[in-house]
């Protein structure tokens, strides 16, 4: 699944139009390497987020086409959660 529809089917990102323009800005790695909207998403991926002062890493646990708002946040799973001062 495409980067971007995964963190908006997954609601790390609300909007697909914004998780593209984050992975687009390199704000987003993919396993340590940046990774881009069109980028692939698997099982047991490590996806880090820098979002603005915060840097959010997961792992990915499930794939779905769409979900649920209650089911969202069984597709990840939290590993750190790190504000960043600036």
């Amino acid at each position: 699944m495409r980067l971007d529809k995964y963190l908006k089917v997954s609601r790390i990102i609300k909007r697909r139009t914004v998780a593209k323009e984050v992975a687009d800005k390199g704000r987003i790695k993919l396993n340590g390497i940046l990774a881009k909207s069109s980028s692939d998403v698997k099982y047991q991926d490590i996806l880090t987020i820098t979002f603005g002062n915060k840097i959010l890493e997961v792992r990915v646990l499930d794939i779905k086409d769409s979900t649920k708002k209650e089911d969202a946040d069984k597709m990840y799973e939290i590993l750190s959660e790190t504000r960043v001062n600036s």
